[in-house]
């Protein structure tokens, strides 16, 4: 379900920027305002951005391999990280730059074409507020209680939030550009075109940043949110197993690695404990509805076992075993 809801965001996002792109083109070649050409190559990055999203979707249903044997389900994080890329370079600095040149050289928005960019606006604020609507509404499952700002930071689908931020960033740039372009026409001063394209800039700069650090975590490795790690836990208890430790790890945003430390009766023989695991295993599967990669290791307790690290929320190298000629402990 969560991959056809962020399908239909990105086809919603990209019909939308693909002719708000050319609406904008023809407003500049009108008017030749500099908050329509920052805003029509904004809604030309955003439209890339929604192609290289669906490539990214597309790639990342290939097949485990010998090369890469988790998968490709991390493809669609890096498709992510490649949109914060395009929406910087492409979207944020040509605006800033854009508006630089035209703080040197302003102009007003005269001739018969004046109304064109207005309308233009108009149309495009429409089309971009129905593809934001699209967006929250098939995030809605995924959010649950959540606020937008909180699953933005939380999701570890990268698809609903790039299209919720873009959006949003459309919103705000063409709020910016009706009031530089408004601006221009009632005074006759390029300035507040070129304004309204610095407002523009910086806003597609910010909105860049915060993707890429958002991205750049899930690049990382994030760990499974704390519903899921509570769920592996709860297994574990269920099957009246000690957890000696717990490491998840997203290789996708829907595919999860679990390794896990459990404590097995000394006397277990080996056909005992890979029963044992077998059906420990089929319990996380059952507790936590993602394709998961799960290693389990069994362990004798000899000692007092170490707080896990992972409850705790910290990362830490795991304990050595008593050295040989050192006694455990019972």
């Amino acid at each position: 379900m969560a991959s056809e809801e962020s399908t239909k965001s990105i086809i919603a996002a990209l019909s939308a920027n693909l002719a708000i792109a050319i609406a904008k083109f023809v407003a500049w070649l009108l008017s030749s305002s500099s908050s329509m050409l920052a805003e029509a190559i904004h809604s030309v990055a955003d439209t890339g951005n929604q192609l290289v999203l669906l490539i990214g979707r597309r790639r990342s249903k290939r097949k485990a391999d010998t090369e890469h044997p988790f998968g490709y389900g991390g493809e669609r994080f890096v498709s992510a990280f490649l949109v914060a890329i395009i929406l910087f370079s492409a979207g944020g600095l040509f605006a800033l730059y854009e508006a630089y040149e035209k703080f040197h050289d302003p102009h007003g928005i005269t001739g018969p074409w004046w109304w064109v960019p207005l309308a233009v606006i108009v149309f495009a604020i429409i089309a971009e507020g129905l593809s934001l609507r699209t967006a929250i509404k098939q995030s809605a499952r995924a959010r649950g209680r959540r606020g937008l700002l909180s699953f933005v930071r939380s999701t570890k689908n990268p698809e609903l939030p790039v299209v919720l931020l873009e959006d949003t960033a459309a919103l705000l740039g063409l709020t910016f550009a009706l009031l530089g372009v408004g601006l221009t026409i009632l005074t006759g001063d390029g300035r507040f075109d070129a304004a309204g394209t610095a407002a523009i800039g910086v806003l597609l700069v910010v909105i860049a940043v915060i993707l890429a650090v958002e991205t750049r975590s899930l690049l990382l490795g994030e760990s499974a949110s704390k519903a899921h790690v509570q769920a592996i836990r709860g297994a574990v208890a269920n099957a009246d197993t000690e957890l000696v430790h717990l490491r998840t790890m997203h290789v996708g945003p829907e595919e999860l690695l679990i390794a896990l430390k459990i404590v097995v009766a000394p006397d277990a023989t080996g056909a005992q404990i890979a029963d044992h695991i077998d059906r420990l295993e089929k319990d996380i599967r059952a507790a936590v509805p993602l394709r998961s990669l799960i290693y389990i290791e069994p362990d004798i307790k000899r000692r007092a076992l170490p707080a896990d690290p992972e409850s705790a929320g910290l990362q830490s190298p795991e304990q050595p075993g008593p050295t040989p000629g050192q006694p455990g402990t019972a």
